[in-house]
C-alpha cells in the first residue's frame, strides 16, 4: 500500500530536497537578512522573509548536493544506498535557522520507507551546518539531547568542544581553539609579543579572546596591549575611541577576530584618523574577504597575515553547478525554492507569475533557458574552494560513518546483544557511534577523523594580502599550519614570499620592552603586562648566557664572570710570582743577600788567620755566616706556586735558620761577656764554660728545640695550599695555610725569646772598652733584628693573599740584611780597606793573659 508522508511546520523555509533512502540535512545562510513572522495560531503556513542573496552561501549548499551526487554515483561508498538531502536557508537568523533544524529532525523516532508518493521531505537522520557559531551552540544543544549528528563547516567557537554540552557536535573546520595557537605561531616566529586584539560582540570574538588570553599567559609568549570589543552598528563615536586606543598604543601588530561587516566599519575610521604603520592578523572570517580589498583600504591593509580555511580541490563541481536549473527540486514552491532565488537574483529576472509592479518598471521574465556559463560570476571560480571544501569533507564523514554501520555483522555488532544498526530501522544515534570513528583520506589527499571533541585534525593555510602595484590586491598562500599526531602543531611559512607593507620590506618589530641580552636580567615593571620590564645587569660573580633571561645564575667557584657578564672565566690565580716585578725584586734581594753572605764567608776564610777574625771567634762566625746565608735562600720558599712541600718546608726552614743565627749570637754575646768577666780579678774559672764544644753544644741544642717545634707542628697540624677566594671576589689567592696559628706562634716566640735575650744580654755589655765594641754591635743588630719583627706582625696580619708572603719575605731579608752589616759590615770595612787596624794591638787594646787566652 502506498502512504503519504505529511510534516507539519509552522513556517515556510527557503531551501531545495532530495529524495533517498537516507536523507541528509543542511542548513546554509543563502540571505544575509531577514524579518521573521509574528506567532499566531492559525493553521496557515507562514514564511519569513528573507532577502540580500549570498551567492556563495548558495555555492556551499550545492557543493553538499553536489557531494552526495558524487557519493550516489560511487560503486564502492553506500553501494545499493542512495542518499537524499533538505537543505534549508538560515537566512543568517538564528530563529530561522534552529526552525530550519527542528523541521529537519521532527519524526525521528517513526520508522519509514520513503515512498514517492509523499510529498514532504523525510525526517534526516544527520545535518552539515550551521556557519554560525551562536547558531550552532543554539541547535546543537538541543539536537544533542536526541543525539542527532550535527557536522558544522564553520562554526570554529572553541566552546563547541565541550562534549558534555554538545555530545552529537562535529566539525570539519579547525576550533579557534587551533586557530589562535596558530596565530601565536605566527607571533612567535617573528618575535612579535606585544599586540593590540579587536573581536566581535559575540562567542565568535568572545571566546577566541579567552582562549588567546589563556594561551599567551601560559606560553609566555606576548602581551595584550589592549582589548577592544567592536560594536555591531556603525556606532562613530565608540569607533573613534577605540582607533584612539589602537593610535596611541606602541603596538604595531593588531590582530582582528571578527567579522568583515565590523571589520569594515572600523577601518573607515583608520583611514579618517590615518593610522599608518599596522600589522594586521586576520582570523578566518574576513582573511578573504572582498569588501576590504578596495583602493582605499589597501594602503592600510596591505600585507596583512591572515588565517584561513584550508584549500582544496574538488575535481567536477565546477560542472556541476553549470547544470544546475530552476525546475530541479519537485518539493519547492515558487517562493521558497532557492535555486530559482539565485537564478532571478543572477539574471534579474522573475519566474511567472512575476508580481505587477515588476512587470511595470521594465524588469525581464526568466524562461529557465538562461546560460550561466556566459557570465564572468564568483559563483563559477573553483581557484579558492574553502568552506566548500569542508562542506565536501563533512558530506563524506556522513557517508563514511553510514556506510562503515552497514557493513556490521550481525553478532558482532557495537550495540545491545551485539546486532547491527539496519537501513529500515536507523536512527541517528546509531550513526553517531560510528561518526566518531571514521577515518579517510580525500581526494586532494588530507585525512579526516574526529578527535574526542568531535574536531577533526586541524590544518590551516596562511595568507598575505600583496598590494600590487596596479592598487589591486591578491590575497596569496604563504603558508600552512597543522597539527598530527606524530609532530604536534608546525608552522611552514615560505618568508620570501610574504610582503611587508612596511620600508624597509622586512617585518616590524613590535614589542613593549626590547629584548634583554645576555649578561643582564629582567626585572618586570610594577603594574603593567609582564611584557613590560627593565633589563638589569648581572652582579658581579653572576651570569646570563641567554636572551630574556628571568635570572642571573651564579659561577662556579672558581670561575668569575666576563665583563659582559655573558659566561664564566676562570678565576686570575693570583700568587707571589718569580715573573711579576714584586717578586723578581724579592728573588733579587734574597740572591744578591745570599752572594754577600759568600763573599763575607771567603773574605773570613782567606783571612782566618787575621787578628780580626780570630778575635771574633771564627768557628762561630762561620756558623753565623752560614746561618744568614739559610736565613737568605729560606725566603725563596715564599716564592712562586705554592706547593705541600713548600708550604711544610718554607715556616720550618725560617725557624729553624733563624734559631740558628740567634742562637750564634746568643753564644757570641755570652763569649762576650764571659772574656771580659774572666779578664777581671778571681773571673778566669768562667771561660771554662764557655769552649768550643760547649758553643757547639749551646747552638745545637737552641736549634734542636725550633726543630722540635716545627716537627710537631708539621705532624698535628701542616701547612698546605689553599684557594682562598676572600680576599677578592674575581680572583683565586693561592696561598700557604699555617694549619695550626698555635705553632706558627710558637715558632716566632722561641725565635722572640731568644732574640730578645740577646739584646739584654748584649745591653748590658755595651760598655765594654772601645777597641773592642763586639757587644755594641750585637746590641745595634738585635734591636734592628726586634723592630722588624715587631713591625713584621701587624703588616702580616693587614696584608691579603700574596703581599702577606710578600711582607713576610722582606722581614726576612730585612732582618737579615740587618744582622749581617751590623754585626759584618765593619769588620769587613777593616779587613779589607783599613788593614793596618787588622793588628793584635789594634784590637786589643792592652795585652792581659786571659784577653791572650781569647785571642787563641
Amino acid at each position: 500500500p502506498q502512504s503519504t508522508g505529511t510534516v507539519q511546520k509552522q513556517f515556510l523555509l527557503n531551501g531545495i530536497h532530495k529524495a533517498g533512502d537516507v536523507v541528509l540535512g543542511g542548513l546554509f545562510f543563502v540571505h544575509f537578512f531577514s524579518v521573521l513572522p509574528e506567532l499566531s495560531f492559525t493553521s496557515e503556513p507562514q514564511e519569513p522573509i528573507c532577502h540580500g542573496f549570498n551567492v556563495l552561501g548558495f555555492r556551499h549548499a550545492q557543493t553538499m548536493a553536489f557531494a552526495i551526487d558524487e557519493i550516489n554515483r560511487n560503486s564502492k561508498l553506500l553501494p545499493n544506498v542512495t542518499l537524499g538531502y533538505s537543505i534549508y536557508d538560515n537566512c543568517l537568523t538564528i530563529g530561522v535557522g534552529f526552525r530550519g533544524a527542528l523541521s529537519m529532525a521532527s519524526g525521528q523516532g517513526d520508522q519509514f520507507l520513503l515512498d514517492n508518493n509523499c510529498t514532504a521531505p523525510p525526517p534526516v537522520l544527520g545535518i552539515v551546518g550551521d556557519s554560525s557559531s551562536t547558531h550552532s551552540i543554539a541547535i546543537s544543544a538541543v539536537l544533542g539531547l536526541y543525539r542527532v549528528p550535527m557536522v558544522s563547516y564553520f562554526a570554529t567557537c572553541s566552546c563547541l568542544s565541550d562534549r558534555q554540552r554538545f555530545p552529537s557536535f562535529f566539525r570539519t573546520i579547525p576550533s579557534d581553539a587551533f586557530q589562535v595557537r596558530a596565530m601565536l605561531q605566527i607571533l612567535k616566529r617573528f618575535g612579535w609579543t606585544w599586540v593590540g586584539l579587536l573581536i566581535s560582540d559575540d562567542d565568535y570574538g568572545l571566546h577566541a579572546a579567552r582562549s588567546l588570553q589563556s594561551d599567551l599567559a601560559q606560553s609566555g609568549g606576548g602581551c595584550l596591549a589592549y582589548l577592544e570589543v567592536l560594536p555591531w552598528s556603525n556606532d562613530t563615536a565608540e569607533l573613534r575611541r577605540i582607533v584612539n586606543v589602537m593610535k596611541k598604543s606602541t603596538a604595531r601588530v593588531v590582530i582582528g577576530f571578527t567579522h568583515e561587516s565590523q571589520m569594515i566599519n572600523v577601518m573607515e575610521e583608520v583611514v579618517k584618523q590615518n593610522v599608518t604603520g599596522l600589522q594586521w592578523i586576520a582570523s578566518e572570517a574576513w582573511t578573504a574577504a572582498t569588501g576590504l580589498q578596495t583602493p582605499d583600504l589597501i594602503p592600510y591593509l596591505g600585507g596583512t597575515l591572515g588565517i584561513a580555511i584550508r584549500r582544496g580541490e574538488i575535481p567536477g563541481l565546477r560542472d556541476f553547478l553549470l547544470r544546475i536549473h530552476p525546475d530541479t527540486d519537485p518539493y519547492s514552491n515558487y517562493k521558497n525554492n532557492i535555486v530559482r532565488q539565485f537564478w532571478e537574483y543572477t539574471f534579474q529576472c522573475r519566474f511567472s507569475p512575476p508580481p505587477a509592479e515588476w512587470l511595470d518598471t521594465g524588469g525581464a521574465l526568466c524562461t529557465g533557458q538562461e546560460d550561466l556559463e556566459s557570465l564572468a560570476t564568483t559563483f563559477l571560480d573553483m581557484s579558492d574552494l574553502r568552506p566548500e571544501y569542508n562542506v565536501y569533507k563533512a558530506v563524506y564523514a556522513l557517508a563514511y560513518a553510514l556506510d562503515d554501520m552497514l557493513q556490521c555483522v550481525p553478532g558482532r555488532g557495537p550495540f545491545s546483544g551485539h546486532s547491527c544498526a539496519s537501513l529500515q530501522k536507523l536512527q541517528p544515534w546509531q550513526l553517531l557511534y560510528y561518526l566518531e570513528r571514521i577515518s579517510f583520506t580525500t581526494a586532494f589527499g588530507d585525512q579526516v577523523s574526529f578527535d574526542e571533541n568531535g574536531d577533526a585534525l586541524p590544518i590551516y593555510d596562511v595568507m598575505n594580502w600583496r598590494w600590487l602595484p596596479d592598487g589591486s590586491t591578491m590575497v596569496q598562500n604563504v603558508g600552512v599550519v597543522k597539527k598530527s599526531a606524530s609532530t604536534g602543531e608546525e608552522l611552514t611559512l615560505d618568508e620570501d614570499r610574504i610582503f611587508w607593507n612596511f620600508e624597509p620590506k622586512k617585518p616590524p618589530q613590535s614589542v613593549c620592552s626590547e629584548s634583554c641580552p645576555p649578561g643582564t636580567r629582567i626585572a618586570r615593571r610594577k603594574g603593567e603586562p609582564v611584557c613590560c620590564f627593565d633589563c638589569i645587569p648581572c652582579s658581579e660573580g653572576q651570569i646570563s648566557n641567554e636572551t630574556d633571561s628571568m635570572e642571573c645564575i651564579s659561577c662556579p667557584e672558581d670561575f668569575w664572570s666576563s665583563p659582559q657578564r655573558d659566561h664564566c672565566i676562570p678565576k686570575t690565580i693570583e700568587f707571589l710570582s718569580y715573573h711579576e716585578p714584586l717578586g723578581i725584586c724579592l728573588t733579587t734581594a734574597s740572591l744578591l743577600g745570599t752572594l754577600i753572605c759568600t763573599i763575607v764567608l771567603g773574605v773570613f776564610i782567606y783571612h782566618r788567620s787575621t787578628p780580626m777574625v780570630r778575635a771574633n771567634n771564627s768557628e762561630l762566625s762561620f756558623q753565623l755566616l752560614l746561618s744568614l746565608k739559610l736565613c737568605f735562600l729560606c725566603s725563596l720558599l715564599f716564592i712562586g706556586h705554592p706547593r705541600l712541600w713548600t708550604c711544610q718546608l718554607r715556616h720550618a726552614a725560617f725557624g729553624i735558620s733563624f734559631v740558628l743565627c740567634v742562637s750564634c749570637i746568643l753564644v757570641k754575646t755570652m763569649v762576650v761577656l764571659a772574656v771580659f768577666k774572666a779578664s777581671k780579678p778571681g773571673g778566669g774559672a768562667s771561660l771554662k764554660w764557655f769552649g768550643a764544644v760547649q758553643q757547639r753544644g749551646t747552638v745545637l741544642v737552641l736549634t734542636s728545640i725550633q726543630a722540635a717545634i716545627c716537627t710537631a707542628w708539621l705532624v698535628s697540624s701542616s701547612p698546605a695550599p689553599h684557594k682562598n677566594t676572600q680576599y677578592h671576589s674575581d680572583k683565586i689567592v693561592y696561598e700557604c695555610a699555617i694549619g695550626s696559628t698555635v705553632g706558627f706562634a710558637v715558632l716566632l716566640g722561641y725565635i722572640g725569646f731568644l732574640a730578645i735575650v740577646s739584646f739584654l744580654l748584649a745591653f748590658f755589655a755595651r760598655k765594654l772598652p772601645d777597641n773592642f765594641n763586639e757587644a755594641k754591635l750585637i746590641t745595634f743588630s738585635m734591636l734592628i733584628f726586634c723592630a722588624v719583627w715587631v713591625a713584621f706582625i701587624p703588616a702580616y696580619i693587614n696584608s691579603p693573599g700574596k703581599y702577606a708572603d710578600a711582607v713576610e719575605v722582606f722581614a726576612i731579608l730585612a732582618s737579615t740584611f740587618g744582622l749581617l752589616v751590623a754585626l759584618f759590615g765593619q769588620k769587613c770595612y777593616i779587613i779589607l780597606l783599613r788593614p793596618e787596624r787588622n793588628t793584635k794591638k789594634a784590637v786589643m787594646g792592652r795585652s792581659t793573659s786571659k784577653k791572650s787566652t781569647f785571642y787563641q
